[in-house]
């Protein structure tokens, strides 16, 4: 891959991940304005994942992901918070900012498993919309 292929998509995201997307973005609202900001990172997990599941939608809460390197196989080598509906990554956070090595954690996901779209959300902001970050390769 090149620099170029790196600042261009193939193709546009497809209707139904951002429909999964938007699900999730819903879903997230609703933990928010019922549970607020401070809580710990696997309760909003747990929280969201229901609401996922309540509205339709498969939910895979820590989902190992193999990496190889060099011949070496890692089996469990990193795990997912979330993977919705089979399309879709969702790192959760409960924390005070994101910060860019967030971002690149997602960024990181997504070019090993192929998945074309993640969301980073932290909950631990005063307005949800906030801390919210949508991310695609």
């Amino acid at each position: 891959m090149n620099h170029k292929d790196t600042k261009t998509q193939s193709k546009p995201i497809s209707d139904y991940v951002n429909r999964a997307a938007t699900v999730t973005v819903d879903a997230a609202f609703a933990v928010h304005s019922q549970l607020g900001p401070g809580l710990l990172e696997s309760v909003y997990e747990k929280c969201l994942a229901h609401g996922l599941r309540r509205r339709g939608l498969v939910v895979e809460s820590q989902r190992a992901v193999p990496i190889e390197f060099e011949g070496l196989h890692l089996p469990r080598a990193l795990r997912l918070d979330m993977l919705v509906d089979n399309c879709l990554i969702v790192e959760v956070k409960a924390t005070d900012a994101l910060l860019p090595v967030h971002k690149a954690q997602l960024l990181t996901y997504l070019k090993l498993t192929g998945y074309r779209l993640g969301l980073l959300i932290n909950f631990n902001v005063p307005i949800i919309k906030r801390g919210i970050m949508r991310i695609a390769c």
